[in-house]
């Protein structure tokens, strides 16, 4: 059988690579999809079982929001299912879907009130772009924890998760991993910060305004996650060419 999706597939398994080799993963576990149709039934996940330094562009599993296998030879986890297809679901402009339990992220996740706080460069791009989640209900083993994290979102395209991870979106692959890659910078600048003990200080509110109007229409910084994802994909195809496979 012939995958479809070669883009897609590639793609999706150079972020999860990357986010292994950049310690942004739990082994086999947390997961990464990629929406197929414009209403979000469709979508590659990768599947229970297989670890991410591993990964290869047939290991991805084309399923559907009913629970379905279409495509792939391994079975995908309950929890991927109930999230990501919800998320897929309610938020058809988010194509791309990344969950994990990336280190200094998820300890902001972790401690009375934790936000990412508008203190570095990096934090500017959230700007207005992030939703909290704060009440932990355990794993989501069923429709209705997957849409809690749905109505959670909103309108904005990252989502904390108290006690768990976070959940980033994008308009494409590339836009969702740009933004995992700069979340978790972000919060560890943060966290390294806080771990002084001093007084976080933050950016005025005019520069954040100003910064954020910069980046929206700036067109090296529109197309930079673009040209982050082809860069490292460069790397893999010398370093680890099968991932393509």
């Amino acid at each position: 059988m012939t995958l479809s999706f070669v883009t897609e597939r590639t793609d999706l398994t150079a972020a999860l690579r990357w986010a292994e080799r950049l310690n942004l993963h739990e082994g086999i576990d947390n997961h990464f999809s990629c929406a197929v149709d414009p209403d979000g039934h469709r979508f590659l996940v990768n599947p229970l079982g297989v670890h991410w330094r591993e990964m290869r562009a047939s290991d991805l599993v084309l399923a559907d929001g009913d629970r379905r296998i279409l495509e792939g030879n391994h079975v995908v986890e309950d929890t991927a299912f109930f999230i990501h297809s919800r998320l897929h679901k309610r938020h058809p402009r988010a194509k791309a879907v990344l969950h994990t339990h990336m280190p200094y992220a998820t300890a902001l996740t972790v401690i009375e009130n934790g936000r990412l706080e508008m203190v570095s460069q990096n934090a500017l791009q959230f700007y207005g772009r992030i939703a909290y989640l704060d009440d932990y209900e355990g794993l989501a083993l069923d429709e209705s924890e997957g849409d809690r994290m749905a109505e959670a979102m909103g309108d904005k395209t990252v989502l904390f998760l108290g006690h768990h991870g976070v959940i980033v979106t994008g308009r494409t692959i590339h836009e969702a991993w740009n933004d995992l890659y700069f979340l978790e910078r972000a919060a560890m600048v943060q966290v390294l910060a806080m771990s002084t003990g001093r007084k976080l200080r933050p950016i005025p509110e005019r520069v954040m305004e100003q910064m954020v109007q910069a980046m929206s229409t700036n067109p090296d910084a529109l197309d930079q996650p673009r040209k982050h994802l082809e860069a490292l994909k460069r790397i893999l195809d010398v370093e680890s060419p099968e991932y393509k496979s």
